[in-house]
């Protein structure tokens, strides 16, 4: 038998493996989602008997799935592109139980929908809005089930409009539920009109305008950079327009369809956007968790000490802290603080008591899971 004749048997050996495994995996994703679908039976039923409303999606139960496949991930997947196929299995069942609604901040192709699609998979019924305070809205009226808005770039900081939301009448019953961390990676993108030589001008958010600053004054410093309400809002621009470019992800080039001139122009190769999801449901426990507060202080000596000094005393780790201008007074502050563990813990819960004691206002805004990748 020559080599190749041997090397074509391997390759149908392999193929003939590759075709059993499939058939294995598929017997199995429909073993799981008919479990799904008697586990929606079984709520169902519960709900009858005690007259509460059914929740299908539990984020901390979710969590805890993502995380148990990342640890039994045997390669050469990496943990990332592992957790998305079990992400993409778990919203197919889950929708047949009852898709997860869910609003973000639009329109198509924005960065804010690829998180969406990162955390609650293909099947969820995403909605655009045009602005963030739309969001916490329709999250608030429960026109939706869940949110989803940018907090904070690694390399421009916080998202202050987000922050200022939780403060303002939008806020009120709203809770974070999760938390998405996201590479941003930004690209040119042009029309088919478009005439590379003589751009003019460059379309973005400010944001992501701020953090391709060093590319765009090397190859384009004399073009004027126009910032508009979102990345997808500047690529709908470019589509016909000769002498202009925009910077967006590559799922704006795809619904606009647009070319990808220069790809990952971003100043930071570690460019990356956390994202909270919110809701109106308290999220429980799932082994690995966040809490986020918001503490309003009197405008006083030592106030800052006054906050953190209780996490210190009873070992809390601090993520995160922010400072806002209160609404309710001049040169009045509150801070937004991130901490390791759940409200349930006892350790928060006894910061938290000890705070209110000088605090003049203090809100949890929500424990929920840390981001699975």
């Amino acid at each position: 038998m020559t080599d190749s004749s041997s090397g074509k048997n391997d390759l149908i050996d392999l193929r003939n493996k590759i075709d059993a495994i499939d058939q294995d995996i598929g017997r199995l994703i429909s073993e799981r989602a008919r479990c799904a679908a008697q586990v929606a039976s079984v709520k169902q039923a519960q709900s009858l008997e005690t007259g509460e409303p059914v929740v299908f999606y539990r984020p901390e139960r979710e969590a805890q799935v993502l995380r148990q496949a990342i640890e039994r991930n045997e390669g050469p997947l990496s943990d990332e592109i592992y957790a998305r196929l079990f992400r993409e299995i778990m919203s197919a069942c889950l929708a047949l139980e009852d898709p997860v609604t869910v609003a973000y901040l639009g329109p198509e192709g924005t960065f804010t929908q690829q998180a969406a699609l990162k955390h609650f998979g293909i099947f969820a019924k995403a909605q655009p809005m045009t602005a963030i305070d739309e969001v916490f809205r329709e999250v608030a009226s429960q026109s939706v089930d869940y949110g989803v808005v940018p907090v904070e770039n690694s390399t421009e900081g916080v998202v202050t409009h987000t922050l200022d939301n939780f403060l303002s009448q939008a806020g009120r019953g709203v809770k974070i539920c999760g938390e998405v961390v996201l590479r941003i990676h930004h690209n040119l993108l042009i029309s088919d009109v478009t005439n590379t030589k003589s751009i003019t001008r460059i379309y973005s958010h400010a944001q992501s305008l701020a953090q391709c600053r060093k590319y765009l004054d090397a190859k384009y410093p004399k073009a004027d950079r126009i910032a508009v309400s979102s990345n997808a809002e500047a690529a709908r621009r470019v589509k016909s327009e000769w002498n202009a470019a925009a910077i967006a992800g590559g799922m704006a080039a795809e619904i606009y369809g647009l070319e990808s001139f220069a790809q990952n122009i971003e100043d930071r190769p570690d460019n990356s956007t956390r994202f909270l999801i919110i809701g109106t449901d308290e999220v429980k426990p799932s082994g690995n968790d966040k809490t986020s507060l918001v503490i309003s202080m009197h405008n006083e000596p030592g106030a800052l000490h006054h906050v953190l000094e209780p996490f210190r005393e009873h070992g809390i780790d601090l993520t995160r802290i922010e400072t806002r201008p209160s609404p309710s007074g001049t040169w009045n502050y509150v801070f937004f603080i991130d901490c390791m563990g759940h409200i349930d813990e006892q350790g928060i819960q006894r910061a938290i008591t000890a705070v209110k004691k000088t605090a003049s206002d203090l809100k949890i805004l929500g424990s929920y899971p840390i981001g699975v990748l």
